[in-house]
């Protein structure tokens, strides 16, 4: 059996109206041992604390996507664009308040830079 088959969650780090929204759509878990699949950034938001949920988040073998908000991801840049595993997939996603900029996408410039843009 791969060991992408196992991966079956979705994970989320972002602001509480992406985070609630995607809770709404059900990608919500909550493991026995009390585990999240989520963590809600606001302005009182420790860095250490997002880094420490991108960590646990990148290294579950639960997980197939994580998707964080683009303005969350910008204040953990150096480590979002360490980032290279394939699995789980890391997705750039704007908010409400915050639109999607292109430039800033770590993915997305590794794209760029493979097709030679």
């Amino acid at each position: 059996m791969a060991a992408h088959q196992d991966r079956n969650l979705l994970a989320v780090i972002g602001d509480e109206d992406s985070v609630t929204g995607l809770l709404l759509a059900g990608i919500g878990n909550v493991s026995q041992n009390q585990t999240k699949n989520f963590l809600v950034v606001d302005s009182k938001t420790q860095i250490p604390t997002i880094e420490a949920a991108f960590e646990e988040f990148t290294s579950r073998k639960d997980v197939a996507i994580l998707l964080i908000n683009q303005h969350v991801a910008e204040k953990i840049r150096p480590m979002v664009d360490k980032y290279q595993a394939p699995f789980p997939a890391l997705l750039e996603i704007p908010s409400k308040d915050h639109p999607y900029d292109p430039s800033k996408d770590s993915v997305l410039k590794r794209v760029q830079k493979l097709f030679g843009e």
